[in-house]
This record gives C-alpha cells, sequence and structure tokens, in this order.
C-alpha cells in the first residue's frame, strides 16, 4: 500500500522540527538558522513575539547565556497538514545570567508545548507554551 502524500508531507515536517531541536537548540549550531527557518518567522510565546532568523538567534543565545548546557528533550511529536505538535522538556544549568537573575548553578527542568507552522520546507511560525513560573522558581526568581 502506497502511503498518501500528506503522510510523507507530515513525516518531513516532523523531521524538521527534531531537526531543528537536536543540531540549533541542543547542540547550539545556529549557522543551520537560514536553512531552517524562514526569514519572516514569528515566534509567539508568553514574553512576547520574536521575528525572523535573528529573533530566533537572539533568543537563543540568551538561554544559552543562562543555561550553557541547555537541552531539550522531545517527549512526543506530532504533526497534522502543515503543522508539527512537540510536547518537550528542558534541562540545563542556571550558570549565567538570566533574565536579569544572576547564575546560580541550580539544574532546572521544564515543560512545555510548541506548535510550529511548516511553510516551503522551512519553521515559518511558532507558538511555545513553556512552564516559566516553574523555571523562575528554581533560579530563585519566584518566590
Amino acid at each position: 500500500m502506497v502511503e498518501p502524500i500528506s503522510d510523507h508531507i507530515a513525516i518531513a515536517n516532523k523531521l524538521l522540527v527534531r531537526r531543528f531541536f537536536e543540531e540549533v537548540i541542543n547542540r547550539g549550531d545556529t549557522r543551520l538558522l537560514t536553512e531552517l527557518v524562514a526569514a519572516d518567522h514569528i515566534r509567539h510565546a508568553g514574553d512576547g513575539d520574536l521575528y525572523g532568523t535573528e529573533g530566533v538567534r537572539i533568543d537563543l543565545a540568551e538561554w544559552r547565556a543562562g543555561f550553557p548546557d541547555l537541552q531539550i528533550k522531545i517527549e512526543d511529536l506530532a504533526a497534522e497538514g502543515d503543522r508539527v505538535a512537540s510536547r518537550f522538556v528542558l534541562q540545563g544549568t542556571h550558570t549565567g545570567p538570566f533574565l536579569g537573575l544572576p547564575p546560580t548553578g541550580q539544574g532546572v527542568t521544564a515543560t512545555g508545548v510548541a506548535i510550529d507552522r511548516v511553510a516551503s520546507g522551512r519553521l515559518a511560525e511558532c507558538w511555545v507554551i513553556l512552564d516559566s513560573l516553574g523555571l523562575l522558581r528554581q533560579i530563585g526568581g519566584l518566590h
């Protein structure tokens, strides 16, 4: 039986998202941004929107400054049409300043969900929900 074209698109979109997580976020290879992320990309999150590949690069640099060992593990990945949903766990050690908070040396874990929209083989838009309150509690930002 031949798989429908939509199945092949879903698989390709999931591979794109997985590659972004593994190579750009976990390995810090920002050289891949122009290959994987659309120039007019928009990321929607609780702390505001980010625009373009440069916005993604700046955001990742801020995270890596605060958590140089940052790793995100995908727990679930599902795709339909041009959307890919991922449930993930973020881990790292707070060894640099982050959101104005001095480093604590504290290991952190936070869960999140992202929904990416793929267009023309690149990540075009992303909606992210992260347990920011839990993360801030772990590094002394909330009491």
